[in-house]
């Protein structure tokens, strides 16, 4: 289904409230159709049993960062675990944004999926995404920080060096790729849309990849991509120099869609939680090697604060501005 005919269908059921449940507490953002009576910020399973799901194919995806082709292998050896375990058959689903991902859970074709952590905020208000995993090893989750790069051999050395010049945020959504900067960077003595005019990539290989091919002077990034794509040796570390780094924020979150079936649900996290992760991944993920349990609610505090000093609040009005398709020439 095309982006734009999706994105219609969520427009036409939001206005109709054909999602609405009984009267309940919705907090402070999440969609109404959405309860969160204990809150914690998450959607709640509905109180009406008609509505919980237990489909007998689970539908996975994973956040297209970079090429989603490069994950589906990847990946394939937690999906072959999880189907053992849960006796379910498991597709992998290749979103190639970021909005699809989101759109795919809010309408029901997306059960288990990894998404940026940037994306979370979105996908918990408006999809019902229930985030209960992140990436670790036995010291703990997987940080990351925003990585200003730009080439080593540029005369640029610090942000306000970079007024006027061409710069590379991924997309609107993005945490390390737009919201942080927005947040962050004018304290620094660079203003995004203001010192600079925004240039979107798409992605953050994208970014990496344009900044050391001549494309942009400098752009944001994870650090977890710099780190990756160094590790494969697709980029020296020599080749770049990252001019500002900010503190931590969690990596991408693993979540279930709020209306599965409990048993299923809890089913689901067991079987995260007792996989190891094979050595392909293990190199791939830095030496991540598990999924540790997470909470929205505390592990994503600062990333929620970025978005609301970046002025990008974590609603449907929000997202369809940042993701409407551009007018036609």
């Amino acid at each position: 289904m095309k982006k734009e005919i999706l994105a219609g269908a969520l427009l036409a059921l939001a206005a109709t409230g054909a999602w609405a449940q009984s009267a309940c507490k919705h907090g402070a953002d999440l969609d109404k159709q959405y309860c969160d009576d204990n809150g914690d910020l998450l959607a709640d399973a509905p109180k009406d049993k008609s509505k919980l799901r237990n489909p007998s194919t689970l539908i996975f995806s994973y956040t297209p960062i970079e090429d989603p082709a490069v994950y589906a292998n990847l990946f394939k050896p937690l999906l072959d675990h999880l189907g053992q375990c849960t006796g379910k058959r498991v597709v992998n689903y290749m979103v190639q944004s970021n909005a699809a991902q989101v759109e795919a859970m809010r309408a029901g074709r997306l059960h288990v999926t990894g998404y940026a952590s940037g994306q979370v905020g979105f996908a918990v208000n408006l999809a019902g995404a229930v985030p209960f995993a992140i990436k670790g090893n036995e010291s703990g989750p997987r940080n990351y920080h925003l990585a200003m790069v730009v080439k080593a051999s540029s005369p640029y050395q610090k942000l306000s060096d970079l007024k006027g010049k061409k710069i590379a945020h991924t997309s609107p959504s993005s945490n390390s790729g737009n919201l942080a900067p927005r947040a962050l960077f004018p304290g620094e003595g660079l203003a995004p849309d203001k010192d600079y005019k925004v240039l979107y990539s798409g992605k953050h290989d994208q970014s990496l990849m344009g900044v050391l091919q001549g494309d942009y002077d400098a752009a944001p990034i994870t650090s977890d991509v710099l780190e990756r794509f160094i590790s494969r040796g697709v980029v020296k570390a020599n080749d770049v120099r990252v001019i500002y780094k900010s503190g931590q924020f969690p990596t991408s979150a693993f979540a279930l869609t709020h209306d599965l079936e409990p048993a299923l649900a809890t089913k689901i996290q067991q079987c995260f939680f007792s996989f190891r992760f094979t050595p392909e991944m293990k190199k791939e993920f830095l030496g991540d090697d598990r999924f540790l349990p997470v909470d929205y609610k505390r592990d994503w505090d600062l990333v929620r604060k970025v978005a609301v000093a970046a002025g990008t609040p974590y609603n449907l009005a929000q997202f369809q501005k940042e993701n409407a398709p551009a007018p036609k020439k």
